[in-house]
């Protein structure tokens, strides 16, 4: 049965997920980019970006299991472009390029429509107006009964987890203090949600912790 999943998201030892005031410079928010070093040393992100090399410990690993068994994407807008309010034009493609990194469908939370966006690699980013309910019934039928990998932002993940929609939770957390910005968990009952820490992995650069829900009558 397909899960709905959050992997390799990364927050800061004060539990902040992004940095305040996130622009076309600082796409994480400003000292945002912090939170991704540990991401940044791993073979992983370094073929992302065609570049030799990378470390492959336990960091790469966790990223890699993150893209295993992955049908179908659903990301917040602010995950796709700093963009705000009704598309200007269809010239903003994402963050990524020409060849994005996910090679399966993505969906897209927006409050304005836009056509289907098809990209190099066989990612094909589709924009949902319904809201999340809707956003994870396209998914889930799009990934043909593989896994969901919910990608962000914070609220975003914040919405999905208030309902206890999602399945399992990988947080990489490194050394890192944000101070201010967005905060993941601040204000959600995950015990109560029925949510365990069934992991907790030392990397290299980065603690992995997993949360999974329980799967309750």
């Amino acid at each position: 049965m397909s899960k709905l999943r959050v992997n390799s998201f990364a927050i800061s030892i004060d539990g902040y997920g992004a940095g305040p005031d996130q622009d076309l410079q600082n796409p994480l928010g400003v000292g945002g980019v912090d939170l991704m070093e540990w991401f940044f040393q791993t073979r992983v992100w370094r073929e992302m970006q065609g570049l030799d090399g990378g470390e492959t410990g336990v960091d790469n690993g966790m990223v890699e299991k993150g893209f295993a068994g992955v049908g179908a994407w659903i990301l917040g807008r602010n995950m796709f472009g700093p963009i705000r309010g009704p598309w200007p034009d269809e010239s903003w493609k994402g963050w990524w390029g020409e060849e994005p990194p996910y090679h399966v469908p993505v969906f897209v939370l927006t409050h304005h429509p836009r056509a289907p966006l098809k990209m190099k690699g066989g990612t094909e980013f589709r924009f949902v107006t319904g809201g999340i309910d809707a956003a994870l019934r396209e998914a889930t039928v799009a990934a043909g009964g593989l896994d969901v990998r919910l990608g962000g932002g914070v609220a975003t993940v914040r919405q999905y987890l208030q309902r206890g929609l999602v399945d399992e939770l990988h947080l990489a957390m490194g050394p890192s203090l944000l101070g201010a910005g967005e905060h993941l968990l601040n204000g959600i009952n995950m015990r109560a949600l029925g949510y365990d820490c069934v992991e907790l992995v030392a990397g290299e650069r980065a603690t992995h912790i997993i949360l999974r829900k329980r799967n309750e009558p």
